[in-house]
């Protein structure tokens, strides 16, 4: 990577920070509520370093392994979040190598975390994925049911259950999506106001590089960017 390469990162990173607070700004919210996770899945360390050093301390990895790999090669001190579908026999390298876990989309992989976390004497958070429109590709739990079903979730001693996550139907239009993210935030009010979550953050992990703004809008605390931080991914051999 050249230069103006790195040069250009900064500048993205600088533009889309400035998109942030002006969805604060319409919102009247505070800028220092909303987390930007930089999505630097597949994307060369070199380009990674270019966005740490420009100011980005928060990233999120799809896959464990690239992860596992990646995080040693990267300064200390960051914060790494997995936003990827976890698989239980990934739990070990997960707790290991992350801080949040985005993707709790079913009660056994909580409870492997729980369990896991508890052996390496680590504190994770966790958000819990919610399953939002009728696509069958997607996980996650149902909003109608949630509060029932994450009863058995509430009060863990090593995985922090901080907030709700969710990846709509894709909507072209970002203000289409908008409806997904407003009930994400009624179903994160439903489940904070149950007493067993006294104490719940009710973070909203939503919104990605053509949607955040609304997302940030309807209330979301962490938005996720990848590609318009740190360019087009390069081609797979």
């Amino acid at each position: 990577m050249n230069g103006s390469e790195g040069a250009e990162i900064g500048q993205r990173l600088a533009a889309i920070r400035d998109r942030i607070g002006e969805a604060c700004r319409r919102a009247g919210r505070d800028v220092a509520e909303v987390t930007l996770v930089g999505v630097s899945k597949r994307q060369p360390l070199a380009r990674v370093r270019a966005a740490i050093e420009a100011g980005l301390d928060c990233l999120g990895e799809n896959q464990v392994q690239e992860g596992c790999e990646k995080i040693p090669l990267l300064p200390a001190g960051l914060d790494w979040h997995f936003i990827g579908t976890l698989q239980s026999n990934k739990a070990r390298l997960a707790v290991r190598f992350f801080d949040t876990i985005h993707s709790l989309d079913r009660l056994k992989i909580a409870q492997v975390l729980e369990h896991e976390a508890e052996r390496q004497g680590r504190r994770i958070q966790g958000f819990i994925q919610v399953h939002l429109g009728d696509e069958r590709s997607k996980h996650g739990f149902l909003p109608e049911s949630l509060v029932e079903n994450l009863r058995p979730l509430a009060g863990l001693r090593h995985l922090e259950i901080v907030g709700l996550m969710t990846l709509p139907p894709f909507e072209a239009d970002p203000e289409a999506a908008r409806r997904w993210f407003r009930q994400l935030r009624e179903t994160r009010d439903r489940l904070a106001a149950a007493p067993e979550w006294q104490g719940f953050k009710g973070w909203l992990s939503m919104g990605m590089s053509h949607d955040f703004e609304i997302a940030i809008e309807e209330g979301a605390t962490h938005v996720r960017v990848g590609t318009s931080i740190f360019g087009r991914r390069p081609s797979a051999n």
